[in-house]
């Protein structure tokens, strides 16, 4: 196993965890409500296809991640976590940056295609909204050296956090043909 990457404090940690979730929720939810009429000069969508890159990256990143742990090495296993949580982080920015400058969309499609997204839709939004504190809590818990907490935390992190990954880039693919 891993030495401990942070000395436990599980009140700061705490505090911490639930104020960087509460303030990334909220500024997502604020500022999906204001929308900037500035020209950068290039396409704002691109922030959009980012974000789908970002989240395919991100899925890889968790299978192999998924994989170094069953292989028990450890170390990898960390150094691809910490990867996708920093690759995370540029996700949150792109996505606000795409929301900021373009607004919402609307889904253009009919019939079955159109009940596929509404279904991975509403259940992207909760799940990706919710995600955050389960990934920190579950990164804490590794960087400290908690492996029993940090395992038990990952088998539900992990496949709430995969989901979320994919589906942001279905929801990509099947919004991208009605952005204007």
């Amino acid at each position: 196993m891993l030495e401990a990457s942070l000395k436990k404090d599980d009140k700061k940690a705490k505090l911490l965890i639930l104020t960087v979730s509460f303030i990334v929720f909220a500024a997502v939810v604020v500022l999906g409500k204001v929308k900037l009429e500035v020209d950068l000069g290039f396409d704002t969508h691109l922030f959009a296809l980012v974000n789908a890159i970002i989240n395919s990256t991100v899925t890889v990143l968790l299978i192999a991640a998924f994989v170094a742990v069953k292989k028990k090495n450890y170390q990898q296993h960390k150094n691809i976590m910490i990867a996708a949580m920093l690759l995370s982080v540029l996700f949150l920015v792109s996505y606000i940056a795409h929301h900021l400058f373009n607004g919402d969309t609307q889904f253009g499609g009919e019939g079955l295609i159109k009940t596929v997204y509404y279904f991975i839709l509403i259940t992207h939004i909760p799940l990706a909204a919710i995600i955050l504190p389960f990934i920190l809590f579950t990164a804490y818990r590794g960087l400290i050296s908690e492996f029993p907490k940090h395992k038990k935390l990952a088998r539900y992190t992990f496949p709430l956090w995969l989901y979320v990954s994919i589906t942001g880039v279905l929801v990509y693919i099947l919004i991208s043909p009605y952005y204007t």
